[in-house]
């Protein structure tokens, strides 16, 4: 099992970003929520932000899963604005920084 890791950068609160590693097993819509409810000090089992108000959780998950050859994406990134930030999802990684 592989740890997921979390790193906060500090400073100015305009500039504060999260950097959520994810594991394969897991989706990118549930990284993405869980990187979300983390840069607002939340829970996510009890945010009152729900993803799918933004985003549609299973064509997020859709552009990263595997295809019939196996392979998936290796490259490439979904940005979508959640009230004031953005969340930027990758292969690996979801961050998300206040939208300037």
């Amino acid at each position: 099992m592989t740890e997921r890791k979390s790193s906060t950068s500090h400073g100015c609160t305009f500039r504060q970003r999260i950097q959520y590693d994810r594991t394969t097993e897991e989706s990118p819509s549930i990284a993405a929520a869980t990187a979300l409810a983390q840069y607002h000090g939340e829970d996510v089992a009890e945010t009152d932000t729900r993803l799918y108000d933004y985003i549609d959780p299973d064509a997020l998950d859709a552009l990263f899963a595997e295809t019939e050859r196996g392979c998936s994406r290796q490259s490439g990134t979904v940005e979508f604005t959640v009230e004031e930030v953005t969340v930027a999802v990758r292969p690996d990684s979801i961050e998300v920084y206040r939208t300037e």
